[in-house]
């Protein structure tokens, strides 16, 4: 049986690029005509590192090109810096590449310029005299994180660009010897090399923890780099002498496995050094092996083998296949000598043990996906679809490994929120201890109120049941529909959310605003109809009464904050149309014989007179008279309405008219009547009254209506002459809240 050395092997291809392999449609020379469109604005500009723009393009096309990247997603390097220098980066951008390419683009420079503008805001604090506090730069890498998370999950594209583009900026600093802004090494270190890790982009992850831990200890990798007494290249030359040997000898035995083997890097030497509290001499894994073989009993096979091969070091010798880890990592662990009593850890397990190990949970749940399509040496999930998911869900491990490195601290980075995934693959925020329902609501309003049911990972669950990072979730929904009473009561916990609670509260009370006018709205057509005024327009009723629209009315009507007797009075007025010129009699006061009246006309002696109720003339307004048939003369204001429409049916019954005595001498009062309008608030009627009592003005008539806080108030007061009424509308108009007092 032929045995599988990594040597052997094609290099295992990424998940995140098996995911976005066919995501950038492969064009006929699209890297030489992206190179050519960006060079000649690239070429004199430079990053804020000190870097030449095309120069930085250039090498991150490289990196990509040796993780794997097709030519396509190289090409894309030239056309995220081009974006900068554009005045409509995504039109031009699309219009020569396609939609793809300008989105791509797009998305990843949001993501760079948030970045820049970040780590420029550190360096100002790091520069000022007070230093910011730990917790203020804390949050600025957990917002920075939380950005990068979201931005990913739109585009899985702008991860591959934004780790290839770090690394380059690392080597620069490396190449250069120019002093490393200590936020962007430390950025490197625990957030970038964390997520390389994740996303199973060894080469990157290796070089990028060496390189940043170099410029953020300096002196320390030094000192671990003299005690390493072989190059790493004459380490890796021995590694690989080993596994070639060991490899031959499970071949030899009729063990089908895939043999592994690579020198410790610097950054892993020193961290379990640090970790385990070891000195550099106890350190046995500088040189290490991993088998992966097939099966269970294969692991036990393999590990006979090594222990004949080589003298173990029985006290470093751990069984996590028979008794696993909390997190559930199994493995078998040995320490033994080879013929140099040079000291070697061999690591060995199952495939799936592998992939558990070295994905964490995201990649048990990607193994899983993949079924019998199987591993060759990397996940290889069932199709495009799968692939996502995994690689979506290997972000949120990422992201959970950052936050349980601040919690280590007391700190939580992402206590305050989860991120699930919808059966689509797009990543959702939620805030802790969401709910399926709260998912609901995020997707969109209308599917959160039809939400019925949910299925998380698979599995129906209640609606109230809290979800957990990384889950899958589908909601099940009715056509129509609303949500139910109980998810705003907080002892059952169906809504955590503040923004879904606020669109349930909303929904009920659109529900009850509709029931409430649709009781208005009877009311007011059982009035109409009770009146036989049925052809009135209920808009302009409405317009009537002082309201936008005839909803306004129904509202007000069904809360029972508006009388029907307001509407009652409009359809059935105390002065039914047509009948301007009844008679008002004048009112004189005791001990005043009657004479002619107080109105006298020109010319003619003994004429019957009355005063037209429709605009209530007073001394000394000017005034006419219109010859009725059978009442006498009706007198009106010179400026009534109702006198120039009568004028111009029969003008030749205007007659000339004017008042008998001067300035209210014959004794005789008139009613007038006031119209004020005022912000309604208590003891405004009061305060009106009292005003023309102090006045002496004798009120014989009051009508009031409030409509949403504005009051309006017809008062009916008896003058002997129109001027002095004047006089104390400008006192009315002086009390507190009162907008307008005047004679109607």
């Amino acid at each position: 049986m032929k045995s599988l050395y990594a040597g052997d092997l094609p290099t295992a291809t990424p998940q995140v690029i098996a995911a976005t392999a066919d995501s950038l449609p492969e064009q006929a020379g699209a890297l030489q005509r992206a190179r050519a469109f960006a060079e000649p604005l690239l070429a004199t500009q430079s990053l804020d590192t000190g870097e030449n723009v095309l120069q930085h393009a250039d090498a991150v096309a490289a990196i990509l090109r040796t993780i794997g990247g097709s030519e396509a997603m190289q090409a894309a390097s030239y056309l995220v810096y081009a974006c900068d220098h554009l005045n409509k980066p995504h039109e031009i951008i699309a219009k020569a590449f396609g939609d793809n390419f300008a989105d791509l683009a797009l998305e990843t420079t949001k993501l760079v310029r948030l970045q820049r503008m970040a780590r420029l805001a550190q360096q100002s604090a790091s520069h000022s005299s007070s230093a910011a506090p730990m917790a203020q730069t804390a949050a600025a890498q957990t917002e920075s994180v939380r950005k990068m998370l979201l931005a990913f999950s739109k585009d899985l594209r702008v991860v591959m660009l934004r780790l290839a583009s770090r690394l380059q900026t690392l080597r620069h600093f490396a190449a250069t010897k120019l002093p490393v802004p200590p936020g962007l090494a430390s950025e490197a270190l625990q957030v970038f090399a964390p997520l390389a890790n994740r996303l199973g982009i060894w080469e990157i992850k290796w070089e990028m923890e060496d390189l940043s831990f170099r410029f953020l200890e300096p002196n320390t990798y030094k000192q671990v780099a003299k005690l390493l007494d072989e190059k790493r290249t004459e380490r890796e030359a021995s590694v690989d002498r080993l596994r070639q040997q060991l490899a031959d000898e499970l071949v030899a035995q009729g063990v089908h496995a895939t043999v592994q083997g690579r020198p410790k890097h610097i950054y892993s030497i020193v961290k379990k050094m640090r970790g385990k509290s070891l000195g550099f001499e106890q350190v046995y894994d500088i040189r290490a092996l991993r088998i992966v073989v097939p099966t269970v009993p294969d692991c036990y096979a393999a590990l006979s083998l090594v222990h004949t091969r080589f003298t173990p070091i029985t006290e470093e010798f751990d069984d996590y296949i028979a008794r696993p880890k909390p997190n559930g990592y199994q493995s078998l662990h040995t320490v033994v000598r080879d013929a140099g009593s040079q000291p070697i850890e061999v690591q060995i397990r199952t495939q799936a043990m592998h992939d558990h190990a070295e994905h964490g949970v995201a990649a048990h749940w990607a193994y899983k996906e993949a079924g019998a399509k199987g591993y060759g040496g990397s996940v290889t999930a069932a199709g495009e679809y799968d692939a996502k998911i995994a690689v979506l869900r290997q972000l949120l491990a990422w992201e959970r490994d950052l936050s349980g490195a601040h919690a280590s601290d007391g700190q939580g980075m992402f206590d305050d929120r989860i991120y699930v995934l919808t059966p689509d693959a797009a990543i959702v925020e939620l805030p802790q201890g969401a709910t399926a329902v709260d998912f609901a609501y995020s997707v969109h309003t209308n599917l959160g109120h039809r939400c019925r049911g949910a299925k998380v990972d698979g599995a129906m669950v209640p609606l109230n049941t809290p979800l957990k990072n990384g889950q899958t979730v589908e909601v099940t929904a009715v056509k129509e529909g609303g949500p139910s009473r109980d998810w705003l009561n907080p002892e059952l916990g169906y809504l955590v959310s503040h923004r879904a609670r606020a669109k349930v509260r909303a929904w009920f009370n659109a529900l009850a605003m509709g029931e409430t006018m649709a009781k208005g709205r009877e009311a007011v057509e059982k009035l109409l109809q009770r009146e036989g005024k049925t052809a009135i327009k209920l808009d302009d009723l409405a317009s009537q009464l002082g309201f936008h629209n005839a909803d306004a009315l129904f509202e007000v009507v069904g809360k029972d904050e508006f009388s029907l007797r307001n509407i009652e009075l409009l359809l059935r007025p105390p002065e039914p149309a047509g009948t301007q010129d009844d008679y008002m009699p004048l009112k004189k006061p005791r001990g005043v014989s009657g004479g002619k009246g107080g109105v006298l006309v020109v010319g003619i002696d003994s004429l019957m007179t009355q005063l037209a109720k429709c605009c209530k003339p007073a001394p000394p307004d000017l005034i006419s008279g219109f010859v009725t048939r059978g009442k006498g003369v009706s007198v009106h204001r010179s400026d009534c309405s109702n006198l120039r429409n009568m004028v111009q049916r029969s003008g030749d019954r205007l007659i000339e008219v004017e008042w008998g005595a001067p300035g209210g001498k014959d004794g005789n009062v008139y009613p007038v009547d006031v119209a004020v309008e005022a912000l309604d608030r208590q003891g405004l009627l009061r305060d009106i009254s009292e005003v023309f009592a102090k006045e002496k003005m004798n009120v014989i008539g009051v009508q009031t209506q409030s409509v949403k806080g504005t009051a309006w108030m017809t008062f009916t007061v008896e003058v002997a002459e129109s001027g002095r009424l004047t006089r104390v509308l400008k006192i009315v108009n002086e009390l507190s809240g009162v907008r307008s007092a005047r004679r109607r």
